[in-house]
């Protein structure tokens, strides 16, 4: 593996009494699309920030190519920040905001407007260099603050959750838009979001964070598909959790019944939760299902209804259903092995790793 980009070595930040980060590892290697992903208060934005030379962590080591930067200010290091609000000068126009940090570094006239035009090429709003930013929209705004960053040559861009004040249609627009910036130029962008689908549909790699603390890495398939505990299950997607107990390698029990599914390397009869995604039930004749359920409410969602059930063991179950169901009826619920995912109670990422490397040998 070649030599990560920047690398956080048991990073830790304290504001006073409060841990805001607790001995944070992580790595960040070039040309690839990172998300920080967690609610408000998680530690997600003190990362980005102690990035960009912001902030000085209060623990620990930043390396950038190897190099230890926690004492560089923001202007020595090679990453630009987007905000979220943007931070364009509103008495200059496009063309100025763009060239501002070049302008800082003395580059010439004719550089400028020639890295101007390229990089308003990129974010297309070639033609809008004389136009004044109130005479924006957020998205235009948005698009000359990435050019702006962009025109600095980064490394590595941060965006600070930069899609969070545009109308949900933009918004999509934008995640396109953005994912097709980072690949065509390939450089390192470390974005910000609280919005779960945000960051699966622009990520190479997820860091799901929650009090200080990275609880998962991984790809957005694997974090979707293989959950290590109940709050990135949740927080990951609708789930289905309920409470089970595996009776053997590949044998779990739920719902009054044993069912085989493709997990293994916990203790027989070892306490688990077990989750079910909505999109991977079906209903089904009650022959033909797996559990029997009565439907409680329906509601369409344009390609799906989304509908609520309970089983004859009192648990609750979300499914999305491509067929309408009828309220009160009694229907089969229906679930291949490889839909059922085996959770050890408040297992750690290292704990997980650890075990399955374990499995994996003795297996």
């Amino acid at each position: 593996m070649a030599q990560p980009i920047i690398e956080f070595k048991n990073v830790a930040m304290q504001y006073g009494e409060t841990e805001v980060l607790k001995s944070i590892d992580l790595e960040i290697e070039q040309g690839k699309f990172y998300t920080l992903l967690g609610s408000s208060g998680s530690g997600k934005t003190t990362i980005l920030r102690l990035m960009a030379g912001f902030l000085t962590p209060t623990g620990g080591d930043i390396l950038f190519n190897g190099e230890r930067i926690n004492d560089v200010p923001p202007e020595r290091r090679r990453i630009n920040t987007v905000f979220q609000n943007y931070a364009l000068f509103p008495n200059m126009n496009v063309a100025e905001n763009v060239s501002f940090g070049m302008a800082l570094k003395g580059k010439s006239k004719t550089e400028m407007k020639a890295k101007v035009a390229e990089m308003l090429d990129l974010v297309k709003l070639s033609g809008y260099e004389d136009r004044e930013i109130s005479e924006l929209s957020g998205g235009q705004q948005q698009r000359v603050a990435i050019a702006r960053a962009l025109a600095n040559e980064p490394e590595v861009l941060l965006l600070d959750e930069p899609l969070s004040a545009l109308d949900y249609k933009l918004r999509k627009t934008m995640q396109y838009e953005l994912r097709a910036i980072q690949q065509r130029l390939g450089i390192t962008f470390v974005f910000v979001t609280h919005d779960q689908e945000e960051a699966l549909a622009m990520s190479d790699w997820i860091f799901v964070m929650n009090d200080g603390k990275i609880l998962q890495n991984g790809t957005p398939v694997d974090i979707y598909d293989e959950p290590i505990n109940h709050f990135v299950a949740e927080f990951i997607g609708e789930s289905n959790i309920v409470p089970g107990v595996m009776r053997k390698d590949y044998l779990v029990s739920f719902a009054g019944k044993d069912f085989e599914n493709v997990d293994g390397g916990m203790r027989p009869n070892e306490p688990v939760e077990v989750v079910l995604r909505p999109e991977d039930l079906d209903l089904v004749p009650i022959d033909e299902g797996k559990l029997v359920v009565t439907i409680d409410t329906e509601s369409f969602r344009g390609d799906y209804y989304e509908i609520t059930a309970h089983d004859d063991d009192n648990n609750h179950w979300q499914i999305q259903a491509t067929n309408q169901a009828e309220i009160g009826k009694r229907y089969g619920m229906y679930f291949d092995p490889e839909d059922i995912h085996i959770m050890r109670l408040n297992e750690s990422e290292a704990a997980f790793d650890a075990r399955l490397e374990q499995y994996d040998e003795e297996s």
